[in-house]
């Protein structure tokens, strides 16, 4: 994982160089005022001209500090944020890239929350650790060697306090780490909580909810609450420590030292040496203190790399294989081979030993009782999961040996929850095909039945669709969706409940449009309305064993059996 931490400062050595050359300088410079104090305590610098000589000499010191200051402070923090700028990009890409079932297990608040509060502070954590760890141990070595030619007696005492204290630091680090991954943990589903609430904020206020989710909140704030307080009494201890041990090695220095100046004659230590020993072991001390709030920054900032690096060694399951099949041209022929499946969440297989061939060019329907594997099937099609045995094969070539990419883009899937992206609706019917021209957006549009509408808007094709597309009824947002598969105009289609939304006279018209779509094209159909699928090639009867029945409408309603019954019952309402 350290390895992997330290990789993000690859690209960004120019900067880090200058950062860490800068901290060392100043440091160095830090280090050069005691020993000027001493020298002119010690009277060998006495005179007018030697005093303000050396007054100048610190004015350029410091004037040389103040923009070694600005640089670490200006540039350090553009190192972190370059930092986190990467991780997030690559975090961003991995997300993209990881399983359509990673999801469906995770919160996307918490997901959120990885790319945003955690990451700020890994970038807090990139440039100040290094800073003050170099600060810390050019202080600390710096201090003890030049303590060491005043007295070395007095200096090893002080630094027999200084080494229990780093000891002391040591210890506490795995407590504090502890609380500090649990605060990332109870962050998460704070964030998760807040993004869910907001979301479905129009169903909390049309079931009078509102009073539930604030309680529902306050639990949850809570928790994050307990979890900070946590971590601020391991914080806390680890402070306070830190300060026994400051004031007890000053007042050590304070009483040997004093004694030692009494005895001057005996000990060669005299007024100046203490002095300058009281301003080194604030060096000496200070980075240890200092190393308290580098520690709390660390132990933040692991903890969010922690979840950073976890995700980014999830495995994708589900990729192209090398040497794999790019095909453009596709026929269109679908086969099922004996394909089992079940979800990782759940053991029960929801297909089991099915078999299908649909013709290329074929309209099919699949329908069913809930339950019985019909989204299931339009899934694995464009392997959104992969079967757990048997085979998918397209043109008679196993879906796994195509390439990913143009398996997808063959295939064009309106699913039955229809996601509109914040942005214009021109935007998001461009999601079918993003190099598509605006008129090519607007046959779509017309297409699909859409355009009148969008040309009734104030901003007509640039009007904001809003979040989610809370400014479109469900027929507009499904009739969107539509448009992106026209724009699309993929080889195999899968319409999952794609005119459910829709009144009867617009599901009419797109049905109209659906079908010159579908010509020589193999489309899937997935419906509750049976009146939309009266004219489909086959129609297939799924229940929990499998097919039951397959055969045109006429076929099935001659059948008398399971279609017909449903059918009859679908007239009835």
């Amino acid at each position: 994982m350290f390895k992997k931490f330290c990789s993000y400062y690859k690209k960004h050595l120019k900067l880090l160089i200058l950062d860490i050359a800068c901290v060392f300088i100043m440091a160095g410079i830090d280090l050069i005022f005691p020993l000027a104090t001493r020298s002119v305590l010690s009277g060998k610098y006495s005179t007018v001209n030697a005093i303000i000589t050396i007054g100048i000499i610190l004015l350029v010191f410091y004037l040389l500090r103040f923009c070694l200051s600005f640089i670490i402070g200006y540039y350090g923090h553009y190192l972190g944020i370059k930092v986190e700028t990467d991780m997030r990009s690559d975090l961003f890409k991995k997300f993209e890239t990881l399983d359509y079932q990673y999801f469906e297990n995770k919160k996307s608040g918490e997901l959120l929350a990885n790319l945003t509060t955690h990451l700020h502070d890994l970038s807090e954590a990139a440039h100040h650790v290094p800073e003050d760890l170099l600060v810390s141990l050019v202080m600390i070595f710096g201090s003890f060697i030049i303590l060491l030619f005043i007295n070395v007696y007095l200096t090893l005492i002080c630094f027999i306090f200084i080494m229990a204290l780093l000891l002391f630091a040591i210890i506490r680090r795995k407590k504090l780490m502890a609380s500090f991954r649990e605060v990332r943990i109870e962050q998460g589903e704070l964030s998760a909580k807040v993004e869910s609430s907001l979301s479905g904020i129009s169903l909390t206020k049309a079931y009078n909810n509102e009073q539930y989710e604030i309680d529902h909140f306050a639990d949850i704030n809570m928790q994050y609450q307990n979890a900070r307080k946590k971590s601020f009494k391991e914080l806390g201890l680890f402070s306070s420590t830190i300060n026994l041990f400051t004031n007890i090695t000053n007042l050590l220095l304070l009483v040997v030292g004093s004694l030692m100046v009494i005895h001057q004659d005996t000990t060669g230590f005299k007024l100046e040496d203490l002095v300058t020993f009281f301003l080194y072991i604030n060096f000496l001390i200070s980075p240890v203190s200092k190393l308290g709030n580098t520690m709390e920054s660390w132990q933040q900032g692991w903890s969010s790399f922690e979840r950073f690096y976890n995700v980014m060694q999830t495995k994708t399951t589900i990729v192209s294989k090398e040497n794999c099949i790019k095909k453009h041209d596709f026929i269109g022929n679908i086969t099922f081979n004996d394909v089992t499946f079940h979800y990782e969440s759940d053991t029960q297989d929801v297909l089991s030993h099915f078999s299908l061939q649909i013709h290329a060019g074929q309209k099919i329907a699949l329908v069913g009782e809930t339950g019985v594997g019909k989204s299931t099937i339009s899934k694995l099609i464009p392997r959104f999961y992969d079967v757990n045995s048997g085979d998918i094969l397209i043109d008679g070539i196993n879906v796994k040996d195509y390439d990913l990419y143009c398996l997808r883009n063959a295939i064009g899937h309106v699913q039955q929850d229809v996601f509109i992206f914040w942005g214009t609706i021109k935007e998001n019917i461009l999601y079918g095909k993003p190099d598509a021209s605006f008129e090519e957006v607007v046959l779509a549009a017309k297409q699909a039945n859409i355009h009148d509408f969008i040309m009734s808007l104030p901003e007509k094709y640039d009007t904001m669709a809003g979040e989610k597309g809370v400014r479109l009824s469900g027929g507009q947002k499904q009739r969107i969706s539509i448009a992106r598969l026209f724009l699309k105009n993929p080889k195999m289609i899968i319409l999952d409940e794609a005119t459910s939304s829709l009144d009867n006279l617009t599901e009419k018209l797109i049905q109209e449009s659906l079908n010159q779509l579908s010509v020589n094209k193999t489309t899937i159909t997935i419906a509750h309305r049976l009146t939309t699928i009266k004219n489909c090639d086959n129609i297939i009867v799924l229940g929990k064993d499998g097919i039951i029945e397959q055969g045109t409408h006429t076929e099935l309603l001659q059948f008398n059996g399971v279609y017909a019954t449903m059918y009859k019952a679908s007239l009835e309402k």
